[in-house]
């Protein structure tokens, strides 16, 4: 009993990092600068949990790794990074917290893979609680943070389906390395060419970029993983609803976001959506924040 609770205190700190890094980015991170951003937390996450995996990637896991690092890293970060900036933070978290159910609904669409009625009435709960959170945020968010949020949902769920159909010859750490590795890779070019020289790195903006990229990526990845190899699938899926959780809280908290009956409804909507849209029976390791099933990249996704 001693050694599950120390097993669960120890996976909750990954949806608590991620939780957080909507704020820390919100608060901290250089607005204008979102490739930037998403390069400095990747690759160096990347290569930390590269040098712990010890793994390359073999075969088509090279093209794989490149396309995967693409979806769940270059882009989704980016625009991840751009929500966090442009939405208070309590919503952020609440809107990104819907993604298992964008990817149930993705996986059906592009695999084939029907969600049970109880799985599609926690999509529909879901979708209607980030509807009240987003409508009683206190004035409505513009249209590039709302496209910015529905686009990473929708490429970290097309990245999910094709994750779950990859999951031969690679072990989730060392996918997860790879795309990290591939996508920041992708990012820095990109960057430079785009906007020109990288922040300054100072004060509370190296601080910012240091949690952002050793906590809440390389580190929160590490205890996601061993929380998946020492407790039930259920148990780690219920603990990601910490992310949605620690955003909220951390919004009203420091930011002054306005916790009102509407946002919190629909906060526990969201909340039940994910708890009907969990995978019964026999499924496999859950993916980051509160998602669903997946290999290669877990991702509130944070992610």
């Amino acid at each position: 009993m001693e050694a599950n609770a120390r097993w669960v205190l120890l996976t909750a700190l990954a949806p608590l990092a991620w939780g957080t890094n909507y704020w820390v980015t919100h608060a901290y991170l250089p607005a204008d600068h979102p490739l930037w951003g998403a390069a400095l937390r990747a690759l160096p996450a990347g290569l930390l949990l590269l040098a712990l995996a010890r793994r390359r990637p073999r075969g088509p896991w090279w093209w794989r790794s490149a396309l995967l690092g693409l979806l769940n890293t270059a882009v989704f970060f980016v625009l991840l990074y751009l929500a966090s900036q442009l939405l208070p933070t309590s919503t952020a978290a609440t809107v990104m917290a819907a993604s298992p159910l964008a990817m149930l609904l993705t996986a059906w669409a592009l695999a084939g893979q029907h969600p049970h009625r109880a799985h599609l009435a926690g999509a529909v709960a879901g979708l209607a609680g980030v509807a009240l959170t987003v409508l009683g945020s206190g004035g409505a968010p513009g249209w590039t943070a709302l496209a910015a949020s529905a686009g990473a949902m929708l490429v970290s769920s097309v990245g999910y389906v094709l994750a779950a159909r990859w999951r031969e010859g690679a072990d989730p750490l060392a996918a997860t390395a790879w795309q990290l590795t591939a996508g920041g890779l992708i990012l820095l070019p990109l960057a430079a060419g785009v906007e020109g020289a990288p922040p300054p790195l100072h004060g509370p903006t190296l601080l910012a970029f240091g949690y952002v990229t050793l906590v809440a990526t390389a580190l929160a990845f590490v205890c996601w993983f061993a929380g998946l190899r020492h407790l039930p699938a259920g148990t780690v899926g219920l603990l990601g609803l910490l992310n949605p959780l620690a955003g909220v809280l951390l919004g009203t908290a420091l930011d002054g976001d306005q916790l009102g009956a509407r946002q919190g409804a629909g906060l526990a909507l969201v909340a039940a959506g994910i708890l009907l849209g969990r995978p019964r029976g026999r499924a496999t390791a859950p993916a980051a924040p509160g998602a669903p099933a997946r290999t290669g990249l877990p991702g509130p996704r944070v992610p």
